[in-house]
């Protein structure tokens, strides 16, 4: 709602074509997103976070080309790997749940490609978040009766549009913009950073103090990204 409101599509971001394509990108961005919750619902979360990695890092394994791609690809997944301090669980749900995300994570970041660098991202990043959402509000009657009155709650529709800003509009708009700018097997190691960031964040704010592994892993996920931004991806098509 907010980036409909924002964007206003144009008629134009409604032909077929566009649409399906948009379509694609907002069901695989919000299926990725619920399937990631319901993983964290069964798994610890650097559990969750280190199978969901998987996606990105394929994508990136995918688009590589040279040995300096295989090497930055194999740095950010080993960086992953110990930030995320992986701790394996009996949840075999958790992991399918997980695993799931990391496909869809893989899809978004290709479809994000297409919607990027075709017509106007933005509008028709609008137009897939719309669709999805209401394709998927019949998951609202799953919580029956008490997941409906919920809605009623001034305090829960305001925590929810906040959830909706800060994970959803404002960063997938950030990645529409870098989307258009660099090839998708950059982005996707780049996308190694966000395990790297939150450690940081949690030294800064949280005065959480990295252990020796998580500093290796900082160190690899950022030498990673040092490695594969040397080289560009092909140019991106006008669109």
């Amino acid at each position: 709602m907010v980036l409909i409101a924002w964007r206003r599509p144009p008629l134009a971001a409604w032909n077929w074509c566009r649409l399906a394509r948009a379509t694609a990108f907002g069901m695989a961005t919000a299926c990725m997103n619920i399937a990631f919750y319901e993983a964290i619902a069964r798994l610890p979360l650097g559990t969750a976070v280190a199978i969901e990695f998987c996606g990105p890092v394929a994508v990136a394994a995918v688009a590589s080309r040279r040995p300096r791609d295989v090497a930055a690809v194999a740095l950010a997944a080993f960086g992953v790997l110990l930030i995320a301090d992986v701790r394996w669980s009996d949840s075999y749900t958790g992991v399918v749940w997980a695993l799931v995300a990391a496909a869809l994570w893989a899809a978004y970041i290709v479809l994000g490609k297409k919607v990027a660098t075709a017509g106007n991202g933005l509008d028709d990043m609008a137009v897939g978040f719309g669709v999805a959402a209401v394709v998927l509000s019949p998951l609202l009657l799953i919580g029956g009766v008490d997941g409906l009155a919920a809605l009623a709650d001034p305090q829960v529709l305001l925590i929810a549009l906040g959830v909706g800003l800060l994970s959803s509009v404002v960063p997938y708009v950030l990645d529409q913009i870098v989307l258009r700018r660099v090839g998708q097997a950059r982005f996707a190691v780049l996308l190694a950073l966000l395990p790297a960031t939150a450690t940081v964040v949690g030294l800064a704010v949280l005065a959480q103090i990295p252990t020796v592994a998580e500093a290796v892993g900082i160190a690899a996920v950022v030498l990673a990204v040092m490695l594969r931004s040397k080289d560009g991806d092909a140019p991106a098509p006008v669109g």
